[in-house]
């Protein structure tokens, strides 16, 4: 039997506002500055869909303790700059909430600084405030279930019937491991392939997303939902 869905747990980066361009994009400069070069597709294995402290970790291995505090400097530095002058919500995203019913809250690996800065530039942050939450809040980030389990514990909600909205193969990963249905967004920068998975959706276009979640309380297969999300691909 299908648990019906209690809350809707919503990603940011890539899923409400389209900065992972942006992250993407300033982490390989910030690289190139501080003696590791990383292609996109590099920044986007290592580093997208972790918390901050995470790719901290990676850095410090590789590059030591002080450079990676430096890296993190510069990349707030930057990004900050990059999102004042071209951040954008996903496209869809506000017709989406317009017509999810569903409680709804974000989950994301960025700071509560970052989300409010971010969420703030595109609008949305009225939209889920009181209802936000960071990886800064729990032990261990994605692909560690901790931060969704987070989530579902602070709203009273069993994981069963959460549903997570993630675009990075971390995110997905972590929502599996928390007991909870997730449906993928590739609509940016990951790969389908990344995203797929048991108890995934994978979607391109998230203004077919409140469909997407009617079907699934209404317990329609997933094979059937997973054609009508990936329609029209090329």
């Amino acid at each position: 039997m299908i648990t019906p869905i209690e809350l809707v747990i919503f990603d940011c980066d890539g899923v409400l506002v389209d900065s992972e361009h942006i992250a993407v994009r300033v982490h390989a400069a910030v690289g190139a500055e501080l003696g590791w070069p990383l292609t996109e597709d590099d920044v986007m294995e290592r580093f997208i869909g972790r918390s901050a402290l995470s790719n901290g970790e990676q850095i410090a291995a590789r590059l030591g303790a002080d450079t990676a505090a430096a890296w993190q400097r510069r990349f707030d530095e930057l990004h900050h700059e990059a999102v004042d002058r071209d951040l954008v919500a996903v496209d869809g995203i506000h017709e989406a909430l317009d017509e999810i019913a569903l409680p709804v809250c974000v989950a994301s690996s960025g700071s509560h600084e970052k989300m409010r800065h971010t969420l703030g530039r595109t609008s949305l942050y009225e939209r889920f405030d009181g209802r936000i939450f960071s990886a800064t809040q729990v032990a261990h980030g994605k692909p560690a279930p901790d931060l969704f389990l987070y989530a579902a514990r602070q709203l009273g909600v069993e994981p069963a019937a959460c549903v997570v909205v993630e675009d990075s193969k971390y995110g997905v990963q972590a929502a599996r491991a928390a007991g909870m249905r997730a449906f993928g967004y590739a609509g940016g920068l990951t790969p389908a392939a990344w995203l797929e998975g048991p108890g995934t959706v994978v979607l391109e276009d998230m203004r077919k997303l409140p469909r997407l979640l009617t079907e699934a309380r209404e317990g329609v297969g997933s094979g059937p939902v997973r054609q009508t999300a990936l329609e029209g691909r090329t």
